[in-house]
C-alpha cells in the first residue's frame, strides 16, 4: 500500500510538471490543525494556527467534515483584512493625502489668526472710540493696548522658541541650500510663530504676515512628513524632504493672501535655486486646495458674500489705462527700484548699527523687552489719531490703509461730504492737502516699517513693503490726476485717470523690488481679482527689479548677512563678469596639509605656522590624495596625549616600576644576579601597534640600543641570552 501511494504521488507531480492536467496537492488530517487550517498556512499566518479559542470537547474529539469550510472561510476573511489593511496604508501614504492634509491645516490655521487679529484689532478701536471724549484715555489705550501685545509676543517666544523670530524665510533658504538649522522646524516654533504673529498682528503695528507664515507652512510639512512616514517610508528620504519644504513654501504664501498661482512662484523665486519640475503640480495643488478652502471659511463666517478676492477692485475694463501713461507708470518702477534699495539698505544698517555698540548690544540682549516696547511706544505716540496721526491717516489698520489707497475715487478732486468716502474719509483733512497727507503717511511708514522689522518677535517685510508702494503709487496717480483733471482723450472719448491703479502698480513694484521677485505682479493679480492693469505692472516690476539689484541684495539675503548664516547668495544680473573668474584664481595656492606619515616636528611647525581650525589629511607630499580632513583642536589634543612630556615621564616611571618588579635569576654570579629578565614590551616606547614590518623593526633596534647600554654598564654582568 505504501509502495502504491508513493508511485501515485510520484506520478501525478511528473503530469503535472511535464505540461499534463495540474493536480492538487491533498493535504492528510494528520497535518492540519484540529480546526482543518494546514500547519503551513497557519504559520504564514502569523501563529501556529492553534491560537484560536478552546472549542469545548477534548483533545480526542475529532472535528467534523463539515466544519472545515467554516474555519477556512474564517481564514481567508483574516487575509482578506491584512490585505485590506496594507493597500489602505499604501493609499494613505500618498502624495495628494499629504498635499490635501497640508493644505486644509494651514487654510484653518491661516483663518485661525485673521480672525483672532481681526477681533483683537476690533476690541482696539471699540476702546479708543468709547473713550472719545477723554483724550487722555484715548491716548492711554491706543498706546498700551498694541504696547502689551507686542511685549506678550515677545515674552512667549523667548520662552518657547527663540528661532520663531523674525521672518523665517532666510533660514528657510539655508534650509533647502542643505544646511542643518537645529530647532528650526520644530512644533515648538510652529506653536511660538503662530501665538506671536497673531498678537502682532493684532497690535496695529507695521508688521507682516507673509513671510513668517512661509515659515509656519514649512514647519507643518516637516511635522506632517514625519507623521506620514508611518505610512510611507519616502517620506524619511532626505531629498524629498527638500520637495516637502518647497511645497510648504508654496501653500504658505498661498493661503496667506488666498494667492495660489502667485504663492507657487513666489517661493521659486524666493527659496529656490533649482527648482525640481516634480514639485511644480505638488505646490499647485495644496496652494489651491489651501486657498480655497481659506476663503470658503471666510464665506462661511460671512466676511463675504461669496469667494473673491482678499482687495477686490473695480476699475473698468474697457479703457483701464491710456498708453500715455506709461511713461509714469514707469516712472513708478525706478523710483520704486530705489526705494527699496534704500529700505533694505536702512533696514541692515539699524541691525548693524545697534551690534557695533556693544555696551548697548548687550544691554538689550540683556533686557531683551526694552528694544520692542520703546519701538511700539515711539510708533503709537505718532499714529494716536487726535495728535500728529490726523496728518498721516493714523487710524487705519494695514489691511484698512491698503483697502482705502485701492479706492476708486480721486481724493484730489473731491469736493463732498468725506463721511461718504468710509474708510477713505481719514486721508482727507479739511485744512491739509491730500498730497501732503500721504507724503507724510509714506514717509512716516517708511522708516516706522524698517525698524518694526527689526523687533524680536515673528514678523515679515512684505505687508508693510506692500502698504508703502500702496501709498508712493496713489500718490503719483493723484498727482497725474491733478496734471490732467478732464482725463485723456483718446479716440475722441476722454478716460478719468484712476489713482487706485497706480497704488497697484506701486504695491507691487516695491515688494518686487525689496524682495527681488517678479512674481509680485501675480500676486497683486490674484489679490484685487483683475488683471486690466498686467502690461503697466510687469513693466514697473521688472523695472524696479533692474534697479534693486543692481544696488542691493534682496532683504531676505540682506538678513541672511546679517546673521551670518552659511549661505552662497546667486550672482546678480550686473555681475557678468565675474563668470570670467576661475577657482584657481581666488583658491589658496599655498595649502597647509598633514601627510599620513608626517612627523612630530611636521605637525609641531604646522600648527605653529598657521591658525586654521580645519587641516587636510593627505596621503603623502607626492601623492596628495585627499583622504579627508582633521580638526586643529583635536590634532593638538592628539599630541598631547600621545607625545607630551607627561607622557614621556609617564612611561619612564612605567618601565622603572616594571624593572622594580621583574624576577631575579638566581643563577648569575655576584652583581649580575641584580639583572631583571627584561622583556620586549618593556622597550615599546611610543609606537604601540604590532601590524607593520617598519614599527617592528624600529622597535627591534631600540631594543638592541638598550641592551647594548645595559652591556656596557659596570652593574649588571648577564649575557646576552639572559638580557635579551
Amino acid at each position: 500500500m505504501e509502495s502504491s501511494r508513493s508511485v501515485t504521488q510520484e506520478s501525478r507531480s511528473k503530469s503535472a510538471l511535464w505540461g499534463g492536467t495540474p493536480q492538487y496537492n491533498y493535504i492528510s488530517f494528520e497535518k492540519c490543525t484540529r480546526y482543518g487550517i494546514p500547519l503551513e498556512a497557519g504559520r504564514e499566518a502569523g501563529g501556529t494556527g492553534d491560537d484560536l479559542p478552546e472549542p469545548a470537547h477534548s483533545e480526542d474529539t475529532q472535528i467534523s467534515p463539515m466544519l472545515l469550510p467554516f474555519f477556512w472561510f474564517s481564514f481567508l476573511s483574516t487575509d482578506c483584512a491584512r490585505r485590506i489593511q496594507k493597500y489602505v496604508t499604501r493609499k494613505l501614504g500618498e502624495d495628494w493625502i499629504f498635499l490635501v492634509l497640508l493644505g486644509l491645516v494651514m487654510a484653518l490655521v491661516s483663518w485661525g489668526m485673521d480672525y483672532a487679529s481681526a477681533k483683537s484689532l476690533q476690541a482696539y478701536k471699540w476702546m479708543y472710540r468709547e473713550l472719545h471724549p477723554n483724550v487722555p484715555l484715548q491716548y492711554l489705550v491706543w498706546v498700551a493696548y498694541p504696547l502689551v501685545l507686542i511685549l506678550f509676543a515677545a515674552i512667549f517666544c523667548h520662552l518657547v522658541s527663540p528661532q520663531a523670530v523674525g521672518s523665517g524665510i532666510p533660514e528657510l533658504k539655508t534650509i533647502m541650500r542643505g544646511v542643518v538649522l537645529k530647532e528650526y522646524l520644530t512644533l515648538q516654533a510652529f506653536v511660538a510663530k503662530v501665538v506671536g504673529l497673531t498678537a502682532g498682528l493684532g497690535s496695529g503695528m507695521p508688521v507682516g504676515k507673509e513671510g513668517p507664515f512661509v515659515h509656519i507652512a514649512s514647519i507643518c510639512a516637516a511635522v506632517l512628513s514625519k507623521f506620514m512616514s508611518i505610512f510611507c517610508g519616502v517620506y524619511e528620504q532626505p531629498y524629498y524632504y527638500t520637495d516637502v519644504l518647497t511645497v510648504g513654501c508654496a501653500v504658505g504664501v498661498g493661503c496667506c493672501f488666498g494667492t495660489p498661482l502667485g504663492g507657487v512662484l513666489f517661493s521659486i523665486e524666493v527659496t529656490s535655486t533649482y527648482f525640481a519640475v516634480r514639485n511644480y503640480w505638488r505646490g499647485f495643488f495644496a496652494a489651491t486646495f489651501s486657498a480655497f478652502i481659506f476663503r470658503v471659511l471666510a464665506v462661511w463666517n460671512k466676511d463675504a458674500v461669496t469667494i473673491t478676492a482678499l482687495f477686490r477692485t473695480n476699475f473698468r475694463m474697457d479703457f483701464p489705462f491710456d498708453l500715455q501713461e506709461l511713461p509714469a507708470f514707469a516712472v513708478i518702477g525706478i523710483c520704486s527700484g530705489f526705494l527699496g534699495a534704500f529700505f533694505v539698505y536702512i533696514n541692515r544698517q539699524v541691525v548693524l548699527c545697534i551690534r557695533r555698540l556693544t555696551a548697548l548690544s548687550q544691554f538689550l540682549t540683556k533686557y531683551f523687552l526694552i528694544y520692542p516696547g520703546f519701538i511700539t511706544f515711539l510708533i503709537a505716540s505718532l499714529t494716536f489719531p487726535p495728535g500728529f496721526g490726523q496728518f498721516m491717516a493714523g487710524e487705519l489698520m494695514p489691511r484698512e490703509a491698503i483697502s482705502s489707497l485701492f479706492d476708486n475715487y480721486t481724493w484730489a478732486k473731491y469736493t463732498g461730504d468725506p463721511q461718504i468716502l468710509g474708510k477713505s474719509a481719514a486721508w482727507i483733512h479739511p485744512k491739509v492737502s491730500v498730497f501732503i497727507i500721504i507724503l507724510l503717511f509714506f514717509l512716516m511708514k517708511f522708516w516706522m516699517s524698517v525698524i518694526a522689522t527689526t523687533m524680536p518677535i515673528p514678523c515679515g517685510g512684505f505687508m508693510p513693503v506692500f502698504v508703502l508702494g500702496a501709498a508712493f503709487g496713489r500718490l503719483i496717480g493723484e498727482i497725474m490726476a491733478s496734471l490732467f483733471p478732464e482725463g485723456i482723450l483718446f479716440d475722441g472719448i476722454v478716460y478719468k485717470i484712476l489713482p487706485g491703479g497706480y497704488a497697484v502698480i506701486g504695491a507691487a513694484a516695491l515688494t518686487g523690488a525689496v524682495s527681488h521677485t517678479v512674481s509680485t505682479a501675480v500676486i497683486c493679480f490674484e489679490l484685487t481679482g483683475q488683471i486690466s492693469h498686467i502690461l503697466p505692472m510687469m513693466v514697473a516690476v521688472i523695472l524696479a527689479n533692474m534697479v534693486a539689484q543692481s544696488l542691493q541684495p534682496s532683504l531676505y539675503d540682506s538678513i541672511i548677512q546679517v546673521k551670518k548664516l552659511p549661505y552662497l547668495p546667486d550672482l546678480g544680473w550686473n555681475h557678468i563678469s565675474k563668470y570670467n573668474i576661475f577657482v584657481e584664481d581666488i583658491m589658496v595656492q599655498d595649502v597647509k596639509f598633514v601627510s599620513s606619515n608626517c612627523k612630530y616636528r611636521d605637525l609641531q611647525t604646522l600648527l605653529q605656522s598657521t591658525t586654521v581650525k580645519t587641516l587636510p589629511l593627505v596621503d603623502s607630499p607626492e601623492t596628495m590624495i585627499l583622504l579627508g580632513s582633521v580638526e586643529r583642536s583635536d590634532l593638538q589634543a592628539l599630541l598631547q596625549r600621545h607625545i607630551s612630556p607627561e607622557r614621556r615621564r609617564c612611561l619612564k616611571r612605567q618601565m622603572q616600576q616594571k624593572l622594580a618588579e621583574a624576577p631575579y635569576d638566581g643563577h648569575s654570579k655576584g652583581s649580575g644576579a641584580m639583572l631583571p629578565k627584561l622583556k620586549h614590551e618593556s622597550f615599546v616606547y611610543v609606537d604601540e601597534d604590532d601590524d607593520t614590518d617598519e614599527k617592528a623593526e624600529v622597535r627591534e633596534k631600540k631594543r638592541d640600543c638598550i641592551i647594548d647600554c645595559l652591556r656596557s654598564s659596570k652593574t649588571f654582568g648577564k649575557t646576552e641570552k639572559e638580557m635579551t
